[in-house]
């Protein structure tokens, strides 16, 4: 995957889907390229945003959904 093809996967994905990357991808996977350089800062930057525009609750609701892997 390219870093392009990363930060079009990020603009696409709905908060759930990225903190559940962010919290359950194992060190070292293919899932990589999303949390270095540019692409991090990126998805860091979009997924506060996506989480501001949830509802009061639904955060954590999602969180809760995740959970931990």
């Amino acid at each position: 995957m390219t870093p392009e093809d990363a930060i079009q996967w990020i603009d696409n994905a709905s908060y759930e889907e990225l903190l559940d990357k962010w919290r359950n991808s194992p060190t070292g996977d293919g899932n990589s390229i999303f949390f270095q350089g540019k692409v991090s800062e990126h998805y860091i930057t979009v997924m506060k945003h996506k989480k501001s525009l949830l509802k009061p609750g639904e955060a954590v609701a999602i969180s809760k959904k995740i959970g931990w892997k």
